[in-house]
């Protein structure tokens, strides 16, 4: 079984790529404070639907390039568009 994860796209520069951050909770086993870390993952994203801010659902897959290693399932949800995406 695959994993699959939901993070935010923070790079779409790069074409059929998306830069995803997933961002995970978890308790210090020591000091038992709630402590957010954050990961960076390449997905491939085959048709560029996402976009810069979306919420996305990414699944492991085969090595795609150096770096990416995910692959784009499905939209979340989408960002509000910024004055600065209608130019």
């Amino acid at each position: 079984m695959r994993k699959t994860v939901i993070g935010v796209v923070t790079g779409d520069k790069a074409s059929k790529t998306r830069r995803v951050e997933v961002e995970r909770i978890f308790k210090h086993p020591k000091y038992g404070k709630t402590v957010r870390r954050r990961t960076v993952c390449h997905a491939h994203d085959e048709n560029n639907v996402s976009r810069l801010g979306d919420t996305v659902e990414i699944i492991e897959s085969r090595p795609m390039s150096a770096l990416k290693r995910w692959a784009l399932v499905s939209v979340v949800k989408t960002a509000l568009p910024t004055s600065s995406d209608a130019s």
